[in-house]
Parts: structure tokens; sequence; C-alpha cells
């Protein structure tokens, strides 16, 4: 009996208000627009039920997705249980200057609510189209601001254990944790902010919202930059001057506006999106000597 029968049974089971798609198409759930079915995907809706799951989990093939902004998937689909913590989403206050958030928050709304309580330190978290546990996982950042200056704990499940990490246990470093060295799945995080002034927490969101659109392809879908940025150099720096801006392959693009972000410009296939990935890679390497490295995870490639 393959693996996935097998979930069925154990999960309706143990797990009787989980919902499971079948066959779910993952171009509905990553902002690159791209990639096919995953044999099963679970959409928890409770702490309890994502933990239930994750124990259950051990024994089948499985990967954790939030919001898909980071990913990339394989045209063919992914032979794996992908667990979708879309729905975990909550915000509470932790005295007069803290913030907890579930796994599943969105990071624009998180801004918004520190915004709202007057909350500085979030600002830089806005524009990023991901979600809480996605951010943790590979200390998401943009304009000078990372989750690791924000972050003072997160409560996370490893290896069937819940687990509160405090700060200096997180492993953060650029666009990694300890999550994506040692595993794990990010369950919450408590902020530790200061007091600010909300109108101009506003206008610094605002400010750095004119940057964004003026200078990254939101028009398009993407995960946001591709490649990590190289010590010493900017990724869409070198592959601009190496003449790559607009170097198309089927639907995907080296972006026209920032060369750092490979576009979805309609119909894009997976397999499109690495061509041009790896023709910049080779192209990049060959006239600088600087191998670029990815950014976006790669499932079922």
């Amino acid at each position: 009996m393959p693996w996935y029968e097998i979930f069925d049974r154990e999960a309706a089971e143990l797990l009787p208000g989980l919902e499971v798609r079948r066959e779910e198409p993952m171009s509905r759930h990553t902002t690159f627009r791209v990639g096919g079915p995953a044999r099963r995907m679970a959409f928890p809706g409770t702490e309890a039920e994502l933990t239930g799951l994750l124990a259950l989990a051990e024994a089948f093939p499985h990967t954790v997705l939030g919001n898909g902004s980071n990913v990339l998937a394989a045209d063919g689909g992914v032979d794996l249980l992908v667990i979708n913590t879309s729905r975990l989403e909550g915000i509470e206050p932790l005295g007069d200057t803290g913030l907890r958030a579930l796994a599943g928050t969105s990071l624009a709304k998180l801004a918004m609510e520190a915004m709202r309580r007057a909350l500085a330190g979030l600002a830089f978290a806005h524009g990023i189209p991901g979600t809480l546990g996605g951010a943790v996982f590979m200390n998401a950042g943009a304009y000078g601001g990372e989750m690791r200056q924000v972050i003072s704990s997160v409560r996370a499940w490893r290896n069937g254990e819940l687990l509160t990490l405090g700060r200096s246990q997180l492993g953060f470093g650029y666009r990694t944790s300890t999550f994506a060295q040692e595993g794990g799945v990010v369950l919450s995080a408590d902020f530790a902010l200061e007091k600010g002034d909300e109108a101009q927490i506003f206008h610094q969101m605002e400010d750095l919202g004119s940057r964004r659109r003026s200078k990254q392809p939101l028009e398009y879908p993407s995960a946001g930059s591709t490649f990590k940025r190289p010590e010493g150099n900017f990724a869409g720096t070198l592959i601009e001057q190496c003449g790559l801006k607009g170097y198309t392959v089927g639907g995907a693009q080296v972006s026209e506006k920032h060369a750092g972000f490979v576009v979805n410009r309609g119909g894009a296939t997976c397999a499109d999106v690495l061509a041009v990935v790896r023709h910049v890679q080779e192209t990049v390497e060959s006239r600088t000597g600087v191998r670029l490295e990815l950014e976006v995870r790669l499932l079922g490639v």
C-alpha cells in the first residue's frame, strides 16, 4: 500500500477534523505560481492539530509550507505530505512592548498590529510576503532589519518534543537559523519591541513600501530575491553587469526591473525557472568567479 493511503487511514482515525486535500496543485500555494500536485496537503487549524499531525507525519515523507513565498516546486509535483500552516494565524500582546504570533501569521499583519500598538521594530517586515514560521526558519529580513533583531523566543516542535528556545539558541545567521540547520518546526514566536510613535512607524512602512514598488517587480509572481547575497557584493548587481537583465526561457525571466529577481511573466514552469537560474549561475561564475547560491527552496526537484 502506498504511503499516502496509509496516511489517509491514520489521519482519519487520529485527526478526524483535519482537512486533507489529495493531489493539490502547488501552484496555488506558492508565490511563484509554479508547481505540480502535492500528493497530500493538510491544513491544521490549531497548534494541537499541528503537533498531532507532526507526530503522525514522522512516519511519512513530509515538509512544512507557510505562504510558499520562498519555494519552487517541481512541475511533476511532489511526492510528499505538505503541511500547510496558513490557517494558524493569531497575534496577542505580551506586556507593554511584546507580541506573540502563531506560525501562519503573515508578516504584513504582524507589522500592522505592531504599528497599531505603537511598537517599533517590525516596519521592515511589512512588505515581506511570507508567514512567521518561514520568516524564522530563514531569518527573513529587508532594508537592514531581520527577525533575529526582534525575536526573544520561539516555541517549536523538534524530534517529537515541544521546546521553547531563547534568542541565543536560535542560531540566526544570514538567511538561516537552527531550524534550517538542525530541523524542527516553528509553532509561535515572541517579539521584544520598543515603544514608538504610530504615525512615524506608519510613515516608515509607507516609505519602505514605496521603495519596494519602485525597485522590485511586484507586478509579477516570483519568490522574491532568487539568490543569496554573495559576500562583499550584490547578486542583482553582478547579474546586471553580466548583461542578463531580461534573459528569458519560456515564461521565466530575469526581471528587467531588478536583476536579482527571476519572475513568472506568465505560464512559467519550474523547468523554465531552473533553466534561467542555471544560465545566470554559469554566466556570472564564468565572468566574475562568483558562484551565486539559490535563496529559493526547491521541492521535488
